[in-house]
């Protein structure tokens, strides 16, 4: 475990993302076999255990110290595992260390019986509060150390000198602890095959684009724009008789979308947007989300949300690859290819003519009524473009459309995770309304937890600290009034109807875009001021 344990302190400790990648390449040069296998999977989220649950580690903690104490100390620090590995009152009589592997064997063969038992022994066995931290994140997996499954991929890859899209097509076809992966990527044995039906391609990404730059060097007459919608980007594959369905990142969501399984008919893979669509409409994102992280979906919800994917592009039609062809001819298979499919379920997403950069702007900024006003942006394409895993830099970009933004006022703070888990760095921020008897109070209408420099973390920690005048557990109520609070300009993507949230509305994608310490919170926008604008974004 201490490997493990100074590795995940480490990455949780470096911002740099080559940092990061250079930690665990190493980590896996350097490491035996099954320990790194091990390790992969837990950074690449591919590790369960079914058993544990973090309630055993309440409850093991709970057996060993006086509850309230640990209560207080937990809202201190934040961070349920840290909180524990700091506490811990370690029992004499283990002498043994144990490593990872019989950690994470012990947990995938437990029965919820054994866990804490199991926990109990091991945290007694350990004597650095660094692997503990890293025992009970392992446990929880939730590692949150900054670095996306993607990125742990590629420091294999690295380790190896191969391509990371060799490593991301093989993916699904490999099993923890990856023993011949590592012998692979050693020259110890040929590769593991990837030839198994219904596997995952590594996507092609956009750059985002900068328009006083790029335009300036970019001919119109290469690109092919089309929008950007407001869905999730999936990967629908039907192959060899094995119908899947994955995210970008290749996560399989099949068991959620059996209406969208149903209807691949043809062989072939599909690259496109997964959205619920309604009379050849598309809904918002509001209702997708009605779809998404769900273990089962039973008839009533199907028909209230039926989900569709509109499609950007062709990769695999029959046993042939086309990810090598232009995206011109990708995009004359994709039209037959959807055509002769002729399933409700399964549309295009349709090419936008613009002749100048001029044009495109226009339309970027006044989409026509429909569907598109539901989009997010456009999408540009160099029609000679191959289809190429991750974000080469030229041949695809994508032009969001500009945020909305509010002013709103700071109403709660909760303390963070990992390196933030000493600051209030999770914001509740609120707009102004009357309530019943007709006084003007703030009502909350959304968090943001990111938007912010390090330095404007630390002073926005000391209002916090400063300012409070109620607390809830770990959540701290902070002084918001007409003249003395502190005011956010909070961006946002756009805005839905929530039954879940006092306001009755829910934004879309938050962040804090600047911190007003100039303005009065009583000048903060109004509840009003949304509503407004959501009742132009549905009338649309």
């Amino acid at each position: 475990m201490r490997a493990f344990a100074e590795l995940l302190d480490r990455l949780s400790l470096t911002p740099s993302r080559n940092a990061k990648l250079t930690l665990v390449r190493d980590y896996l040069r350097e490491t035996p076999d099954p320990h790194r296998g091990w390790a992969l999977a837990a950074l690449t989220g591919d590790l369960t255990f079914d058993a544990a649950k973090p309630t055993f580690i309440r409850k093991a903690i709970e057996a060993r110290m006086d509850p309230q104490l640990f209560w207080w100390s937990y809202d201190y620090v934040g961070d349920l595992a840290e909180a524990v590995s700091l506490c811990w009152p370690r029992r004499p009589g283990a002498n043994r260390e144990p490593d990872l592997a019989e950690v994470v064997e012990g947990l995938r063969d437990a029965s919820r019986a054994e866990v804490q038992g199991l926990i109990e022994g091991w945290l007694d066995a350990l004597p650095d509060p660094r692997e503990r931290w890293a025992l009970l994140k392992l446990m929880t997996r939730e590692l949150r150390v900054g670095l996306t499954a993607r990125l742990a991929k590629r420091a294999a890859a690295e380790m190896g000198g191969v391509d990371p899209a060799e490593i991301e097509e093989l993916w699904h076809a490999l099993h923890p602890p990856y023993e011949d992966l590592f012998a692979w990527l050693e020259g110890r044995s040929e590769k593991p095959s990837s030839e198994n039906p219904g596997r995952f391609r590594p996507v092609m990404l956009a750059q985002a684009i900068d328009e006083a730059v790029d335009f300036a060097r970019l001919d119109p007459a290469d690109y092919a724009a089309e929008w950007k919608w407001d869905g999730i980007r999936v990967q629908a594959v039907h192959e060899g008789g094995v119908r899947r369905l994955y995210t970008r990142t290749g996560d399989d969501i099949s068991r959620t979308f059996p209406d969208i399984l149903g209807a691949l008919e043809r062989e072939g893979v599909l690259d496109g947007e997964l959205l619920v669509v309604r009379d050849g409409r598309v809904a918002s994102f509001a209702d997708l989300q009605q779809r998404l992280n769900r273990k089962a979906v039973d008839a009533k919800l199907l028909a209230a949300y039926p989900a569709g994917i509109r499609a950007y592009d062709l990769l695999q039609e029959g046993e042939e690859d086309l990810r090598p062809l232009p995206f011109a001819e990708r995009r004359q298979r994709l039209e037959a290819f959807v055509a002769r499919e002729a399933s409700p379920r399964i549309d295009l997403s349709p090419m936008q003519p613009f002749d100048t950069w001029a044009d495109l702007t226009q339309l970027r900024a006044s989409p026509p009524a429909g569907d598109a006003q539901i989009a997010e942006g456009v999408m540009l394409k160099r029609w000679d473009s191959i289809y190429e895993a991750g974000r080469p830099k030229g041949p695809w970009f994508k032009w969001k459309r500009d945020p909305f933004l509010v002013d709103a006022v700071l109403m709660y703070a909760q303390r963070g995770h990992g390196k933030r888990s000493s600051f209030y760095s999770d914001y509740t921020f609120g707009v102004w309304c009357d309530d019943p008897l007709g006084k003007r109070v703030l009502t909350p209408v959304g968090k943001a937890y990111f938007g912010f420099t390090d330095e404007e973390l630390k002073q926005i920690d000391k209002f916090v600290r400063d300012h409070t005048v109620e607390r809830f557990g770990p959540v701290r109520a902070v002084r918001a009034e007409p003249h003395a609070g502190l005011v956010f300009e909070v961006a946002f993507e756009g805005l839905q109807r929530s039954s879940r949230h006092k306001s009755g509305v829910a934004m879309r994608f938050p962040r804090i875009s600047r911190i007003r310490w100039d303005k009065p919170p009583g000048e903060a926008d109004e509840l009003a001021t949304l509503e407004r604008l959501l009742e132009r974004m549905e009338a649309r």
